[in-house]
């Protein structure tokens, strides 16, 4: 079995991506992984080639900045990385600047990368989602935050990254999947407040036109943590190649849930429902576990 990690990123260093932790995280079990690097504002470049491993294959890309709808050059990138990877693979494992994965699952995930190896029905392995917001210590806890992901995918051209690289579709199709016990950790919303507030406002360019941008994205230096409706302390363990990041947190967070943002009744009364039964009424579902 062949396994090949990949990955996009620009501006690693100017939106403080966990991009160094996110391939390193994963790098253990590839046999490879590609980068897709865009042509950036800082020295991303140099950045990536200091991970020094004969595993990392680095493709330099530019982003087409006219694609500005739905967030889909970001797809587009990544087509670019999964398309670079080795033909003989058997799977390719995605993932996200701001996503790690935990050691400890490692050994789950290759498990099943290998029962599932000659089932020609499985076309991607399924990951719980977690989404850590403005501190290590707290999850972003409503319905309304993505809870499963496709990250492991047939080494099939006929997939394809989906909407703004969210997951991946087949000939348009969801993909026939199985859940693997094993955690995605998004560390996209846990940033200094002054870096928060730059990447929201740059990635907002990828979605919206300028005009939207101009009535929508307040004007400040540092991104409002407090605009939070459901916040769950974390009890577990993180990665241990984040835990050197989590050793230089350089703010402050604190979280009143008195003067957090308050929900429609209807939406209330959902997530209650989904905090305490984990039943999620309606939500969207990006692919079919069989």
């Amino acid at each position: 079995m062949k396994v090949s990690g990949f990955s996009i990123i620009k501006n690693a260093i100017k939106y403080d991506y966990p991009i160094l932790e996110a391939i390193n995280s994963i790098l253990p079990i590839c046999d490879e992984f590609v980068i897709a690097v865009g042509k950036s504002d800082d020295d991303t470049l140099d950045f990536i080639k200091s991970i020094n491993s004969p595993k990392i294959k680095i493709i330099e890309t530019i982003w087409d900045d006219s694609l500005r709808e739905g967030g889909r050059v970001l797809a587009v990138e990544t087509d670019k990385a999964f398309h670079a990877i080795s033909p003989d693979s058997d799977w390719a494992f995605y993932v996200q600047a701001d996503e790690v994965f935990h050691e400890n699952d490692l050994p789950a995930i290759k498990e099943a990368m290998l029962k599932y190896l000659d089932d020609n029905r499985i076309e991607g392995l399924l990951f719980r989602h977690i989404n850590f917001f403005g501190s290590y210590n707290y999850l972003a806890g409503s319905r309304k935050w993505q809870k499963n992901e496709v990250r492991v995918i047939r080494n099939d051209k006929n997939i394809a990254s989906w909407k703004d690289a969210m997951s991946f579709r087949k000939h348009g199709q969801k993909l026939k999947v199985k859940p693997v016990d094993a955690c995605i950790y998004h560390y996209g919303w846990v940033k200094n407040p002054g870096a928060m507030q730059a990447k929201v406002l740059d990635f907002n360019k990828l979605w919206h036109n300028d005009e939207w941008i101009e009535k929508n994205v307040p004007k400040v230096d540092e991104f409002d943590y407090s605009q939070i409706d459901t916040l769950i302390e974390f009890k577990g363990t993180h990665p241990e190649v984040i835990k050197k990041r989590i050793g230089m947190v350089n703010w402050e967070f604190t979280f009143d849930p008195t003067k957090s943002k308050e929900l429609p009744f209807r939406l209330r009364v959902l997530n209650k429902i989904y905090l305490k039964t984990g039943w999620l009424i309606g939500g969207f579902k990006n692919y079919k576990i069989i």
